[in-house]
């Protein structure tokens, strides 16, 4: 009886998004279905971390089989698990080389969209570069912190798959440490519309250089129960041209304290259930006591290579 409930009290909501039907009714059921969606994705994400419910019983929930569910979230709880480490992300994760900003950009852009800034780890580069910066950033615990880290830039709620901009209005669009997350399907149209003709996208990601082997044995630790592999010489279609790429290699000189906070900031260490979580973080503090490279050392040296690609519009 409660099942049928909901049914009529779902059917009666959507008959009033929808009203009278017509192309304006579509776009608000489209606006809304996302919303939902995007919602159902949280509420999700809230009931893996709190390490008491299974896949199984969130597929029942969603009138799925328990691969299906895996399937269809479990990439997505990992992409909004972020707010929750809002502190820990903003306090470890690296910054990037400033070289890199001179190639991502092109010289003639003047405002240029930060999409899934983050706590503004790659905005604060833009702004400090000159230039007109717009970031976006879905979670709200991000955003916060990034208005505070660099008051310089126009901070706004949003997402790639959906930007609150208008047609035409930016020069260059920066994704940084973000495109794996997004759907290229709907984030790629949606890039173009808001660029101006000629406009550029360009992608960046910092990788942890396994050829240090203290990073390899950190790598170890790290994917010891999960490993999400990351495309980071992704292709991009039309209408964008061909990719461009260059690699940057060059070391994030931080604190222990601040190295253990990007292990806890990672997707796949914050998804972890709080007892696997905390034993490895407690592996990580052992290899940071341990190992001949880094026992005794107050600030250490982690060795990055960044990888950038850039796409212009045709």
């Amino acid at each position: 009886m409660k099942s049928e409930q909901f049914g009529v009290d779902a059917r009666r909501t959507v008959d009033e998004v929808a009203g009278d039907g017509g192309l304006a009714a579509l776009a608000r059921l489209t606006e809304t279905i996302s919303a939902l969606e995007w919602r159902r994705t949280e509420i999700i994400g809230e009931l893996r971390r709190s390490g008491q419910v299974s896949w199984e019983e969130i597929g029942r929930a969603c009138g799925m089989t328990r691969q299906g569910a895996t399937r269809r979230w479990s990439r997505q709880v990992q992409a909004t698990s972020f707010g929750t480490a809002a502190a820990s992300y903003h306090q470890g994760r690296p910054g990037y080389p400033s070289s890199s900003v001179e190639w991502l950009v092109p010289r003639r852009a003047r405002r240029v969209l930060d999409l899934g800034a983050g706590t503004g780890q790659f905005t604060r580069l833009l702004v400090e570069a000159g230039l007109k910066v717009v970031a976006v950033e879905p979670s709200g615990q991000m955003r916060e912190r990034l208005r505070v880290a660099v008051p310089g830039a126009e901070v706004l709620e949003g997402r790639a798959e959906r930007i609150p901009l208008e047609d035409d209005s930016i020069d260059a669009v920066v994704v940084a440490q973000t495109w794996h997350w997004v759907d290229p399907a709907l984030a790629e149209p949606e890039i173009a519309r808001v660029l101006v003709p000629g406009g550029t996208l360009s992608l960046v990601w910092n990788v942890r250089d396994l050829a240090e082997p203290w990073v390899a044995d950190l790598d170890g630790i790290l994917h010891q129960h999960s490993r999400h592999a990351i495309d980071t010489r992704p292709s991009v279609g039309e209408p964008f041209g061909p990719p461009e790429r260059m690699e940057i290699r060059w070391s994030q000189v931080m604190t222990r304290s601040e190295l253990l906070d990007m292990v806890a900031s990672r997707s796949y260490v914050i998804t972890l259930p709080e007892e696997v979580r905390s034993l490895l973080l407690a592996d990580v503090r052992e290899l940071l006591e341990a190992h001949p490279d880094l026992k005794g050392r107050e600030e250490i040296a982690l060795p990055y290579v960044t990888r950038c690609t850039r796409v212009r519009l045709g």
